[in-house]
């Protein structure tokens, strides 16, 4: 399948329909995905974030499921749509049941950041736009209110996040909420097509500004009083739940045990890459050598975050102007990926996809950390082919644009991460292939970059199933404080981004993994159908097939490539 096939449309089926009911009904219970969509009508709702609401969730699942059952498949697309749909859901109920899902809590994708995540996403430019915003605002005690009362529901269950994770948020509560948080600033800014507001406006976004800082406010001491004493020490989360999560992020459940073992040797292999590199840029240099004479390259240095941001963009541009029609289909609503600096300090670069008619283009987001404003080219380069084209902008994009022959739940809605993290990091070797990093400071970065991926999963894996450290690495069994510092020798990033990642993977168990395992099972894909195909294999054909399928749980991605 390729993205010329949007121009001729499949006649939507029995199960077309099943997946786009479900997908109305999901909005319904999960309004702000309509604002992640584009789609008007739920501009100012939250979701219910109490147990009754994830409830909801469940049963809309199950009875999916149940109707699933009761159709039969008519065309190979009915065939990957009932096999996802099952895969996806099946493990929302499996997640539901466990009841985890109710103490959701860490430092990067849980409700604490999601309730306000949101509204990045949302127009400021006109007076509708900042009324959108104003009504949402005042909608954020209530849905805080609900996350409360789950993350209650699951105390008495005895299932609360680490504390280093109730702690973190409680940080990251109070800073939304501050004098110059979030906020604050997003009011105080607020200008209608460069104009300040229409006073009558201004008032009902200064109140709902006031009502969500004090939301955020009393999440934190909620946090503070009712769930930190009851918040264990300690970070791993053992096999089980483990498991789960590892099952939920890569779509395929794998050999745990092999899995470590794999991490151990493939990041031996990179480090050794590495040190051919560190070779060429000065003979007998080490690793550690050759980053510093990168870092003290001026033309390698950007100076501020507006130089960072111009930077990306034209990057982005490039790839974009050259990669397409030639190793891929791009098309134009596609050529369009806008590279922007977050309105947050988190940490972390992420992407967010277009709406569904494309007004809202996809976009890079960089979250600066508080007091950076120094940056390398040759260490992010390949960030950016990872969260751009080809990486995610590409893949998320391509399901978006394929509105004709996947119904709504394919095209938007379905994300498995180790499918979508697995093709960002596919994405940059294949840049490396084509000839992208040939200068040896980029090569350096993209390899720094996959010895991140490989490192997180021994300390993912090796720090949750606490299993034995690897002899190169240390002794005895892992944990966070051995992890820590296993994390400082193999990934090259300020001590900012390095205390995000390290409390995301704790608090996220199963999730890091899933980009370099979701890229080794991509490559394990491709390599087979090379060798069945021969000759006859062609690469730009292969992505557009791959991608065409929009993102699934890599076993059903299999099975849809390989028989």
């Amino acid at each position: 399948m390729t993205t010329d096939s949007a121009s001729h449309t499949r006649p939507a089926t029995a199960i077309d329909d099943a997946a786009e009911a479900y997908t109305a009904q999901l909005i319904e219970l999960t309004p702000t995905l309509a604002t992640m969509l584009g789609l008007p009508g739920h501009e100012q709702e939250y979701p219910d974030y109490s147990p009754a609401g994830g409830e909801q969730l469940a049963q809309l699942a199950q009875d999916t499921l149940a109707t699933l059952d009761t159709l039969t498949p008519v065309d190979d697309v009915d065939h990957v749509t009932v096999a996802a749909m099952r895969e996806r859901m099946g493990l929302e109920v499996d997640l539901h049941r466990s009841g985890w899902a109710d103490a959701n809590l860490n430092n990067i994708a849980s409700p604490a950041q999601d309730i306000r995540a949101i509204i990045d996403l949302m127009p400021q430019n006109s007076a509708t736009d900042f009324g959108h915003i104003a009504g949402r605002l005042a909608n954020i005690p209530a849905a805080l209110a609900g996350y409360k009362e789950s993350l209650l529901a699951a105390r008495e269950r005895g299932q609360v996040a680490a504390a280093r994770q109730v702690r973190t948020v409680v940080e990251q509560s109070t800073a939304y909420a501050g004098n110059e948080g979030f906020f604050a600033t997003l009011a105080s800014g607020a200008r209608a097509n460069g104009d300040e507001l229409e006073q009558t406006l201004q008032a009902k976004l200064d109140a709902g500004a006031t009502a969500a800082r004090a939301a955020y406010q009393d999440l934190a001491r909620f946090l503070e009083a009712e769930l930190l004493p009851h918040a264990p020490e300690k970070d791993p989360v053992g096999r089980e739940r483990y498991s789960l999560g590892s099952r939920t992020f890569l779509g395929a459940e794998v050999d745990l045990d092999e899995t470590y073992a794999w991490g151990v040797h493939e990041l031996a292999r990179i480090i050794a890459a590495q040190e051919e590199v560190a070779n060429t840029i000065k003979p007998g240099a080490s690793i550690a050598e050759a980053k510093e004479i990168l870092n003290n390259d001026p033309q390698r240095q950007l100076h501020g975050t507006e130089a960072l941001q111009e930077w990306m963009q034209k990057l982005s541009d490039k790839a974009v102007s050259e990669l397409v029609d030639v190793h891929f289909d791009i098309p134009e609503p596609m050529k369009r990926l806008e590279c922007r600096i977050a309105p947050t300090q988190d940490g972390g670069i992420y992407y967010t996809g277009p709406s569904d008619d494309f007004e809202r283009p996809g976009r890079m987001w960089w979250s600066v950390p508080p007091g950076e404003d120094q940056f390398t080219t040759w260490s992010e380069t390949t960030t950016v082919f990872h969260e751009g084209v080809p990486g995610h902008h590409l893949q998320v994009a391509t399901a978006t644009f394929l509105r004709s022959s996947l119904n709504a739940w394919r095209r938007n809605i379905c994300w498995v991460s180790g499918h979508g993290e697995g093709w960002a990091l596919y994405a940059e070797k294949l840049m490396d292939e084509l000839g992208y990093l040939s200068d040896p400071g980029d090569r350096m970065g993209m390899l720094d970059a996959q010895r991140m991926r490989a490192a997180r999963v021994v300390f993912d894996i090796g720090v949750h199933l606490e299993l034995e450290v690897p002899s190169e690495w240390g002794e005895g069994t892992w944990t966070a404080d051995k992890g820590l510092e296993f994390l400082r020798s193999n990934l090259d990033i300020s001590p900012g981004q390095l205390n995000f990642e390290f409390t995301r993977y704790l608090g996220w168990p199963g999730q890091a993994p899933s980009y370099k395992v979701g890229q080794r099972l991509w490559e394990e894909i491709r390599a087979e159908l090379a060798e069945r195909e021969g000759a006859d294999f062609d690469l730009k054909s292969f992505h557009s097939r791959a991608l065409g399928l929009g993102s699934l749980g890599l076993d059903v991605l299999k099975t849809a490539l390989l028989g």
